[in-house]
């Protein structure tokens, strides 16, 4: 006999949006980013901020994890952080970052195997990862066309807004021409350096809370449960190219404009000696400027060499490949306007390692920079480009290790200083006294530009007691220092200044 039961309703709980709720996590995370960062010295809050980055990726990717998997997580990151626990510096940071990084990929990527894919997988997380926040919304609307456009002039206007930023730290009247930008008074209201760190801090939990490894190779079929589970990380879809022709072509294009705005302002008043604005000096223009562009240099090498992949379609077109080389030929001229900016300041100021190894430093970038190009243009793989960069880099430290940096530091501020030339300033002995020895015969130059007095004859003996120490035995003999005591015999039996032999 038929039955005339009522239906029963569908009481299975509504299906929610993993966008959603993964979202919502990283915007506590965010917050809780403000109130341990924003504004604040850092130290234990970057130990506790890691504890919860992580905890919040298990608790976003359960899923795909197991209890084995978390366990090793877990005492990935204590090893991690007990540096930072320590002492929180650019060390234990790093170590920090990369127990976050590898305790990910153990839970929600187990498929890895060997140094290189794992390699390979967290730097794409640490890349690619901070830079999917906006196409991963816009593509949660499944709407193509808006991901799309959100992807390619996402990059071009977040690098964009670096660079702008780094010219401006670099150069003060394109600080002064911020300054001058008055939103109104309803903008003013609205701090805009906590919104962008809002952003970034949610640009940089995200990939840990909606995590997505690129595949090695062409995926298999997957089955159709586990392609319908999406609380399952999956690999990134290969719809939208972040680093397409269509986000390079528009990169290069501001990044240019950008760029000219600096290069023709070095052009004028660095190198043409122009006369400046008249709350502007000579000095504060050429003295700023010079780290921030050549960290400048730096994302623009590492720009062109993502975007232009050996044999991929942006190395390939007609268009982006004059813009990459203008681009590249204004980043060597930032290299070099760089230069002449620190050695104004060492003329000034005088040398010191640090000042030296900024030089090296500098060189090494434009000579990186200039092999790029060489790359492009000769069709040459990576490989090669990482090749001739390490023989430039040992062909470089190989002839340092035969430079005296001390006696050419400590001969250039004898020379150099306020007594030598009326300007600049005063001889620094306690510096040329830590350079050690090697600083004997500038020291002796300083003699003829000043009055003996007790300072300058103390530290003479004490690096004269010193070098002999360093040479009593022949089993510490070098060339360098037989030579400086070659030196220091005929200076002493030349002249001896009073209170020499005190």
């Amino acid at each position: 006999m038929p039955s005339f039961a009522p239906p029963i309703p569908d009481v299975r709980p509504a299906q929610t949006n993993p966008f959603a709720s993964r979202f919502a996590i990283a915007l506590g995370l965010a917050a809780l980013a403000d109130w341990l960062f924003y504004g604040e010295r850092i130290g234990l809050s970057f130990v506790l901020f890691a504890i919860a980055l992580m905890g919040c990726s298990l608790l976003a990717n359960r899923a795909a994890t197991d209890g084995r998997r978390r366990l090793i997580a877990g005492l990935v990151l204590i090893a991690g952080i007990i540096p930072a626990i320590e002492e929180l510096n650019l060390l234990s940071f790093a170590f920090t970052v990369l127990a976050l990084g590898l305790g990910v990929l153990v839970t929600t990527n187990p498929d890895t195997d060997g140094l290189a894919d794992r390699a390979r997988a967290l730097l794409g997380l640490f890349t690619f990862g901070p830079f999917r926040l906006i196409r991963d919304a816009a593509g949660s609307l499944n709407v193509p066309a808006l991901a799309s456009g959100f992807v390619v002039w996402f990059v071009p206007i977040v690098l964009g807004g670096v660079f702008a930023a780094l010219f401006a730290s670099a150069n003060p009247l394109i600080e002064k021409w911020f300054a001058q930008l008055n939103p109104g008074n309803t903008a003013s209201q609205v701090n805009l350096a906590r919104v962008l760190f809002w952003l970034v801090a949610l640009s940089i939990v995200w990939p840990f809370i909606h995590v997505r490894w690129r595949p090695r190779t062409v995926a298999a079929k997957i089955p159709a449960d586990s392609a319908a589970d999406e609380s399952v990380p999956s690999v990134e879809s290969n719809s939208v190219d972040f680093f397409g022709v269509a986000t390079v072509l528009r990169s290069l294009i501001l990044f240019n404009l950008l760029f000219a705005v600096q290069t023709i302002l070095d052009m004028i008043y660095l190198w043409g000696d122009a006369a400046l604005p008249a709350d502007i000096t000579y000095a504060a223009y050429a003295h700023r400027g010079a780290y921030p562009l050549i960290v400048t240099a730096l994302l623009a090498a590492g720009f062109v060499l993502i975007a232009m992949k050996p044999g991929g379609p942006a190395e390939r077109s007609p268009v982006i490949r004059p813009l990459v080389y203008l681009w590249v030929a204004q980043n060597v001229m930032l290299v070099v306007s760089s230069i002449l900016r620190l050695d104004l300041y060492v003329q000034i100021y005088l040398l010191t390692y640090w000042r030296i190894a900024a030089f090296v430093w500098m060189l090494l970038v434009a000579i990186g920079l200039v092999s790029i190009v060489a790359r492009i243009a000769l069709r040459r793989s990576d490989d090669w480009l990482i090749r001739a960069n390490l023989i430039t880099l040992t062909g470089t430290l190989y002839i340092c290790s035969l430079v005296n940096f001390a006696a050419i530091i400590a001969d250039y501020n004898v020379a150099h200083s306020r007594e030598a030339s009326g300007k600049g300033v005063m001889i620094d002995l306690h510096y040329l006294s830590l350079l050690g020895p090697q600083a004997l015969p500038a020291l002796d130059k300083a003699f003829q530009l000043r009055a003996v007095d007790t300072s300058l004859v103390s530290h003479r003996n004490s690096l004269v007691e010193r070098l002999r120490r360093d040479t009593a035995s022949w089993r510490a003999w070098s060339f360098r220092e037989w030579r400086l005591q070659q030196h220091i015999a005929a200076q002493d039996q030349q002249q001896t200044p009073t209170g020499w032999a005190q």
